[in-house]
């Protein structure tokens, strides 16, 4: 791996304040070099699949936090989550990812039998992305055949995670929980929301720093978009505002300058281009692929389910065919010169 000793915190900062098109220009293309020279030009592609949408937090962004009394709660019964995966088979992608909100439901043999079941029936990778959870769980799943954990940090200011994320009835400090999973043996990967209410450049980046220091295996990065049933898509939350000169956009030119200083800090990290950015922007998926990402996350969610996986408004993607998305997707691909990934996808070392 060549890291970029020139991404320092300052260096970082001053990159996310530039606004001259020709220095973005040279980020962009420093990013997609870096990527092609680590990763290569292969696109891992991992089936989505959003199990449930119960949870017991009240994150006042998220629109299936806990308090939401009219948004309809499902769960999807095993064979439902079999049968989706399925699709991941059939697509040749090589790692399913299993999201849900923090559900005590999913309990511990629950999602044991499930990751059995989809290594030993269809032989996949299995990404879990199932908020905090207690290291009983985090063990029993590893051992069961989980190769990954996808737990977002979102920023690494204390205060501002707190504001935003109050605190549930068994939360854990998420910078442990990481330590724990690479401790266990999983694929680690996390990121940071951009544009908090009251998040400054500075923060952000001393946010894009951390991933480095934590060896990350994959990162996701996406910018803040607040749902309107939640406290901060009311503007009511208390958030003490940053002085309007620092505080960072949640805009889709933001959320490329940290995609493609994410690709720099940690260069052969799997990276994806994300649904949110692709939310703000039609041609997000393919610009966040020129500029530094090698993963995309189909959503294989059944469509009864998908739209009522809220966590923001006007997702994209959500009435689009599996089929028709996986052709789509892989002829768009080919038209700006990369290819399917081939195989489970694993960070290369």
């Amino acid at each position: 791996m060549h890291s970029d000793n020139s991404m320092d915190r300052p260096a970082i900062e001053q990159r996310l304040r530039e606004t001259r098109a020709d220095r973005l220009a040279d980020l962009w293309q420093r990013a997609d070099e870096t990527r092609r020279r680590e990763v290569g030009d292969e696109v891992h592609l991992r089936g989505l699949v959003e199990i449930s949408n119960h949870c017991t937090r009240r994150c006042r962004y998220c629109g299936i936090h806990a308090d939401n009394r009219t948004l309809p709660r499902y769960r999807m019964r095993a064979e439902e989550i079999l049968e989706a995966a399925q699709r991941a088979a059939e697509f040749k992608y090589g790692t399913v990812v299993l999201q849900a909100g923090e559900d005590p439901a999913l309990d511990r043999p629950f999602i044991a039998n499930v990751i059995r079941r989809l290594k030993e029936d269809l032989g996949l990778a299995v990404t879990l992305s199932l908020g905090e959870r207690n290291e009983g769980d985090l063990a029993a799943w590893r051992e069961a055949g989980a190769d990954r954990y996808l737990l977002r940090f979102e920023t690494s200011r204390r205060d501002l995670f707190e504001r935003i994320h109050p605190r549930g009835p068994h939360s854990v400090d998420r910078f442990e929980q990481l330590a724990v999973l690479r401790r266990l043996g999983y694929e680690t990967g996390s990121g940071v929301m951009i544009g908090i209410p009251g998040q400054t450049f500075a923060d952000l980046a001393r946010s894009l720093a951390r991933f480095a220091e934590l060896d990350l295996d994959m990162i996701g990065v996406g910018p803040f978009i607040a749902h309107p049933d939640t406290d901060l898509g009311r503007g009511a939350a208390d958030c003490p505002p940053a002085p309007e000169s620092d505080q960072v956009p949640p805009s889709e030119r933001m959320a490329y300058k940290v995609l493609a200083l994410t690709r720099l800090v940690r260069p052969d990290a799997n990276i994806p281009s994300t649904t949110a950015i692709s939310t703000l922007d039609e041609h997000g998926r393919e610009l966040g692929l020129e500029r530094g990402a090698n993963v995309i996350m189909p959503n294989l969610t059944p469509m009864r389910y998908r739209r009522l996986y809220e966590i923001y408004p006007a997702k994209s993607c959500l009435a689009e065919d599996p089929a028709t998305f996986d052709a789509e997707l892989k002829r768009r691909l080919r038209a700006i010169g990369r290819v399917p990934g081939r195989g489970r996808g694993d960070r290369v070392r």
